[in-house]
Order: structure tokens, then sequence, then C-alpha cells
């Protein structure tokens, strides 16, 4: 009797023990299973992230490229034409005096400014890692010359110390923003507001112009792209509009670059 409870109760210990261990094993394979999981999307979200940094980058050039091509047309263009002009008249009158030529120089010394200002442009990537709220004023400035646009820079604050890549995005997002107000405010005023604190970076746009639907997913203004960049990069990112003009907010918090 004695042999058969000892038999019982190894019989049942041994099940006891299996099933512990099928459990346990269950458990194990489990776990492992959501690890690789959440390996396998921070894997694709990273490799997202890269993609998105990549068509940042490529849509800054193309910008960048952009801008010189109405720089040289609007503005180098015509200053070199005058000097042209000026040099046919002289050649035509086979008479050209001293203060022509002081004129002649002045032009041609002002279109060398141009080239030099486009110049800097061409390496906006390398400005952008050095200083990015720089490269947002030469943005405005040129807009304040080519269009005849005014506008007001306010920052309070130090300069934030950013990850160089979201840096980029924030700064296209900027850019981005900037472009539809320019296409569709017919604003002549800009407000742009910066604001450094130790926990976070605020960038605010505003312009003074007619509005836009920000439910027109057909307006072309890529407005969730916008949002979508931001995300990324833990921002936030607000937009009103309406008959008074055009708000972009982004509220970019500066702790996680300590994490990074």
């Amino acid at each position: 009797m004695e042999r058969k409870e000892i038999q019982l109760l190894v019989i049942s210990l041994g099940i006891v023990f299996f099933t512990l261990l099928v459990t346990l094993l269950v458990i194990f394979f489990y776990f492992l299973k959501k690890k690789n999981n959440y390996l396998v999307e921070k894997m694709e979200s990273e490799m997202y992230f890269q993609s998105e940094l990549i068509k940042t980058r490529i849509e800054i050039k193309d910008q960048t490229l952009s801008e010189i091509s109405k720089e040289l047309h609007d503005n180098i263009g015509q200053i070199i034409s005058v000097a042209i002009m000026q040099l046919n008249i002289g050649i035509h009158n086979k008479n050209i005096s001293i203060s022509e030529l002081k004129d002649l120089k002045d032009v041609l010394a002002k279109s060398l400014d141009e080239l030099r200002i486009l110049s800097r442009i061409i390496n906006k990537d390398n400005l952008l890692q050095h200083n990015f709220l720089e490269a947002i004023q030469q943005d405005l400035e040129r807009i304040k010359k080519l269009k005849k646009i005014k506008y007001n820079f306010n920052r309070i604050g130090t300069f934030p110390i950013i990850n160089e890549e979201h840096e980029l995005i924030i700064y296209r997002i900027f850019q981005e923003a900037l472009h539809n107000s320019l296409k569709h405010s017919r604003s002549d005023l800009f407000n742009v507001d910066i604001e450094t604190t130790a926990a976070v970076f605020r960038l605010k746009l505003k312009d003074f112009g007619i509005g836009y639907d920000l439910t027109n997913s057909n307006s072309g203004l890529g407005l969730s792209n916008m949002k979508l960049r931001a995300k990324l990069i833990g921002a936030k990112l607000i937009m009103t509009s309406d008959q008074t003009g055009t708000s972009v907010n982004l509220e970019y918090p500066l702790i996680q670059c300590d994490e990074n």
C-alpha cells in the first residue's frame, strides 16, 4: 500500500514538474516572441525615420536649388543685364565717363555679393549643422528681399541643443509652413517667435493673410506630412487658420535630447 502511494506521489510530482516545465517554456517563448516583435518594430521604425530623414535632405536641397534658380533669374540676371546695357551704351557712344565706370563697378560688385549669398545657400546643410536659427533668419531675409515682404523675428532663451537629425526635420517643417503661407495666404507680414526653456523648444510662424482650409487633404499643403514628421521626432504640431491669418506652432521637448 505504501509502495503504491509512493508511485502515485512520484507520478503526481512528475506531472506537476512536466506541467511547470511546459508552462515555463510557453512563457519563455511568448516573451521571446514579444521581444523579437519589439526589435523588429524598432528596426522598422528606425528605417522609416532614416528614410524620412533622407527624403527631408532631398527636399531641402530641391528647395535650395529652386531658390537659387529664382535668385539667378529675378535678381542677379537683372543686375548683370543692367551692367551689359551700360557697357553697350558706352561702346555705342565710344565715350565712358569715370562716373559711369564707377556705376558699372558698383553694379558688378552687387552681383558678386549676390553670388556669395547663393554660395552660402548651396552649403545650407553645413550651415544647419552649426546654426539652425541663423538658417531660418537667412530664409526670411531672402524672402524679404525677393518678395518685398516684412517679418518680425523674436527669440527668447538661449540657443537650444537639438539632435542634428531632428534639427533638419524641424527646419524642413518650418520651410514647408513658410512656403504654404507664401503661396496661399497673400500676407505681406510674417511673425516668427522662437522660445527655448529648459524643457521645450517652441517655434511659431504666423501670417496675416486670408487663411486656408486645413481639412482639405487635396489642397497641396502637405499638412499631414508635416504632422507626421513632427510625430517622428516626438514634437507636437498645432495649426490654426481663419480669415485673420494662419499660425503654425511646433513644440519640441528638449528632455529627449539628454536621453539621446
